[in-house]
């Protein structure tokens, strides 16, 4: 029976930090990515709206949530699955 040691608590620290970078880059890199692209278009144009940037980067960020929730989930689930299965092994 495996006791929680410090080493299986960083483990598990690891791993949740781990999904959450998974789960959290593809919709930050899009709004960083339209952020960018935004800012671009601004320079060239030198249109100095500093809330033009605002609407598409949040268009992006909810069509991203949107296609990617259902994948999102599932990977949290299944994470959250694993944690609790494993949880009286622990005890």
């Amino acid at each position: 029976m495996d006791r929680l040691s410090d080493g299986l608590v960083l483990q598990i620290g690891q791993q949740a930090l781990w999904v959450m970078v998974e789960l959290a880059g593809p919709v930050l890199g899009l709004g960083l990515a339209v952020g960018l692209a935004v800012s671009v278009l601004q320079t060239t144009t030198q249109i100095n709206e500093q809330t033009l940037s605002f609407l598409p980067k949040l268009a992006a960020m909810l069509l991203a949530l949107a296609l990617l929730g259902p994948w999102m989930l599932t990977t949290l689930v299944d994470f959250t699955r694993e944690l609790l299965i494993s949880l009286p092994n622990w005890v």
